[in-house]
């Protein structure tokens, strides 16, 4: 499901339009994603949690020239955990 079909499939639930459900979701991905810049947490009760991770520096190897070394920067990465709500409703409970 990509952002369009999100949008549409909340539409149709909803008595809101397709413009104001992508407000709506602008909003609220905007409002995460500062979040997490910030270090903090994006806690779904039940759906999950996300936050932001530091991957630290290392070395690693150049596929194309396996002799070769290369140095890999320290990187700040998204990371989710699922809640127990979402496990259960995958597992069929």
């Amino acid at each position: 499901m990509n952002k369009a079909a999100l949008i549409e499939a909340v539409a149709s639930k909803t008595n809101l339009t397709k413009k104001q459900i992508e407000e709506i979701l602008d909003t609220i991905l905007t409002v995460m994603t500062d979040t997490l810049k910030n270090k903090e947490e994006v806690v779904l009760t039940g759906f999950g949690t996300f936050s932001a991770k530091i991957r630290h520096a290392r070395k690693g190897v150049n596929p194309q020239r396996p002799t070769e070394k290369i140095d890999i920067p320290e990187v700040v990465i998204p990371k989710f955990k699922s809640g127990k709500a979402l496990k259960d409703a995958l597992k069929g409970k």
